[in-house]
């Protein structure tokens, strides 16, 4: 029996929470894209869920979980953004008190839209501030229960839905390739895709300036850095979690890296050929695979495209360098 913090049957249960709530994204394709890498990509396009990525899954499966005294008593989380505004707007659905603690420096797309949607924001310096501590100490002088963004058996199983989507919809799949921050989105996808699809390699994709993941999975133990410096700020995490290390050391073939130089590359090519806003870190995967980080020729491949929250100036500003 698998001794792993979540389970196919975890996404499963997790899909039937969501079902109504989450949309179900579309799964886009492009010949240009296939032209450049010799394969047949299909992204899954979590920039079209609701609040603008992925989180709101995990999000919605953690808090439709609570007891009646942890809905009475309300929710903490710490997120630069795309969690935040999850665990808000979740909240907001299922009439629960939301506490968002949030980087001094996050967008302020997502400080607004964590705001709008009914959080109370507490803010912190993610450079001298631990942000785990902070929300503990919260939730303990508050009485709220703290869903972390991503290091929690029910954030990552409903994560995992996307990968089942993705695989239920576009067919089996060769290679599968998700975005890697803290590892919520990268241990609940290989779940799925272990399940739905046994011969698929996944493959974790994390910022150059952050590779954390991919040393803490050649190592075979966590490893911890210091607040990476990258564009991508939805993967500005500093460790991966014991949870989601757990599954994606038994589940995950390999982790590789991409710049920021290539995040921008991406996102000029989502808006220009696809017509697509995706914000830095949500082009992670789909940079590995048109950077041609892994040989894909003449392989079917699924992108999971993670969000799309970008402030519209600081999108144009980087996808106008010439460079």
């Amino acid at each position: 029996m698998s001794t792993l913090p979540i389970s196919y049957d975890d996404v499963v249960a997790a899909h039937e929470r969501i079902r109504g709530v989450a949309h179900r994204t579309p799964v886009l394709t492009s010949t240009t894209a296939n032209d450049l890498t010799g394969a047949q990509l299909f992204f899954k396009c979590e920039n079209f869920q609701r609040m603008g990525a992925f989180k709101f899954r995990g999000a919605y499966n953690a808090i439709a979980q609570f007891t009646p005294q942890q809905k009475a008593g309300g929710v903490i989380t710490f997120s630069s953004g795309n969690h935040a505004q999850a665990i808000a707007l979740s909240a907001r659905l299922l009439g629960v008190k939301a506490v968002i603690v949030m980087p001094q420096d996050a967008p302020a797309v997502k400080v607004e839209a964590t705001r709008g949607y009914g959080g109370e924001l507490v803010f912190y310096d993610r450079y001298t501030e631990d942000r785990e501590a902070l929300g503990r100490r919260l939730a303990a002088e508050r009485g709220l229960t703290l869903i972390p963004p991503y290091d929690h058996p029910h954030v990552m199983a409903g994560q995992g839905t996307a990968a089942k989507e993705l695989i239920e919809d576009a067919g089996p799949l060769d290679l599968l390739f998700v975005c890697l921050g803290g590892g919520g989105l990268l241990s609940g996808c290989a779940t799925a895709a272990r399940a739905l699809n046994p011969d698929c390699k996944v493959i974790g994709v994390e910022p150059e300036a952050g590779n954390d993941g991919q040393r803490s999975l050649r190592s075979g133990a966590i490893v911890h850095i210091d607040t990476p410096k990258t564009i991508a700020d939805g993967a500005q995490t500093q460790h991966l979690g014991e949870y989601t290390f757990a599954v994606i050391r038994e589940l995950v073939d390999d982790i590789v890296t991409v710049s920021d130089a290539e995040l921008v590359d991406t996102m000029k090519f989502f808006a220009s050929r696809m017509k697509a806003v995706v914000e830095p870190t949500g082009c992670l995967a789909a940079a590995a695979v048109l950077q041609r980080k892994v040989d894909v020729r003449g392989k079917r491949v699924g992108v999971i495209v993670s969000g799309g929250n970008v402030d519209l100036l600081r999108f144009a500003e980087l996808v106008g360098y010439a460079g």
